[in-house]
């Protein structure tokens, strides 16, 4: 990886701004050379990244001990949502397909890294609203209805935590098997890029033309955490995210930045790089996120 030194002054360099996170570096890493790789994912332990393509087709696994690339698949939807598994070893991801009169499907699968085995949880669906992934369970809202798909082989599923899904633009969340609408913010709002905090007690989403929200799960104690786009969990207090500017046609410039639940809100990356759709492992102290030419950085947090 080389280092960007200036990644100190990214941290401490603006004004007004309160630290959040004690970033020591910012480091660029030696992807493959392919200006359409995207950042889609980073493991739990932080050594490797999952990388795909703009248009989400196909994943790639990418070592950040060995910078060894490998390619897992090349299916389409595959960069869309995946999901690592918490010890690191198993992926679950969408792959999309379409019928003889042209809609698209899309179904789940999973794939041990270590034997390269695939698994199919759901079959082409054309309503896959949600998953989540806890311990040995996949956690699936399709067409409504709730199921725990045990994500390796021989191993039972285990009771799963509540899930949040998207349908016709409305927050959902499903407990105890049943699903009903949970938009916090009222239903006149289009909601996006949700998940739930990792003790499983916050919910965390995004308002189309709003910004980034949380709340407890029974739709109490809303808070606004700003206009942060693509909002990822960092730990149970903090989130990341990007703040994006465009033209109307490209993005010209964006930043991660992080966040606390009480407001207090640090950037993360400056003007010199357009810095996008942010992943974190906090066991391993990384920000991981790429930019629209393909290259791929890593923000490193001290424990």
């Amino acid at each position: 990886m080389k280092k960007v030194f200036l990644a100190m002054a990214m941290c401490v360099g603006f004004s007004g701004l309160a630290q959040v996170l004690n970033v020591t570096s910012i480091d660029k890493v030696a992807t493959p050379e392919n200006p359409m790789a995207q950042v889609v994912g980073i493991s739990p332990k932080g050594d490797y990244l999952l990388l795909s393509t703009t248009s989400n087709k196909g994943l790639t696994k990418f070592d950040l001990t060995t910078n060894q690339a490998q390619t897992l698949t090349n299916a389409a939807g595959a960069g869309y949502d995946v999901q690592i598994s918490q010890d690191g070893n198993t992926v679950v991801y969408r792959e999309e397909s379409f019928t003889s009169n042209h809609l698209r499907k899309r179904s789940l699968n999973t794939m041990n890294l270590a034997t390269g085995e695939v698994k199919n949880l759901v079959g082409p669906t054309r309503d896959l609203q949600g998953v989540a992934v806890e311990g040995n369970t996949a956690a699936v809202v399709n067409k409504g209805k709730f199921s725990a798909k045990a994500i390796c082989a021989n191993e039972k599923a285990e009771k799963a935590t509540p899930v949040l899904s998207i349908k016709n633009r409305q927050l959902m969340i499903t407990r105890n098997g049943k699903t009903s609408v949970f938009s916090p913010n009222g239903q006149n709002y289009s909601y996006i890029w949700q998940s739930i905090s990792p003790d499983g007690n916050k919910a965390l989403y995004f308002v189309c033309g709003v910004g980034a929200f949380v709340c407890d799960l029974n739709g109490q104690n809303v808070k606004s955490l700003g206009l942060v786009r693509a909002p990822q969990w960092y730990d149970n207090n903090t989130v990341v995210g990007m703040q994006d500017v465009d033209n109307g046609e490209f993005i010209i410039a964006s930043k991660v930045v992080a966040v606390t639940l009480d407001g207090t809100m640090q950037t993360l990356t400056d003007d010199s790089v357009i810095a996008m759709y942010p992943y974190a492992s906090q066991v391993a102290g990384k920000i991981a996120f790429s930019t629209p030419a393909g290259e791929a950085y890593i923000i490193n947090v001290a424990k």
